[in-house]
């Protein structure tokens, strides 16, 4: 599956290895990622795509404003995030 803009992933390499973070875009082989506090939206980090595995598609507002490349800060993409992470905690839960 082709990872897009606003995709959800998890870095599998790194020193950011484990921690989810917000496609904010695509460059040839390489997408640029935040998760809103240790990768910052201004400064996103630069990763390859063998580097992050596909979580999510999301449809939220966010998801939105990223497709449409209005600004975006820190606090909607940690909060979206955070949100995403309880959602799918209790999705595992039963």
């Amino acid at each position: 599956m082709d990872i897009e803009k606003a995709d959800i992933v998890l870095s599998e390499a790194g020193r950011d290895k484990g921690t989810t973070l917000y496609v904010l875009g695509t460059d040839g082989e390489f997408l640029l990622t935040a998760d809103g506090k240790r990768r910052r939206v201004e400064t996103p980090k630069r990763k390859k795509c063998r580097h992050v595995s596909f979580i999510a598609k999301d449809n939220s507002a966010l998801a939105e404003k990223i497709r449409s490349s209005q600004s975006v800060t820190n606090s909607e993409v940690r909060t979206a995030l955070a949100v995403f992470g309880e959602k799918s905690h209790l999705d595992q839960e039963g």
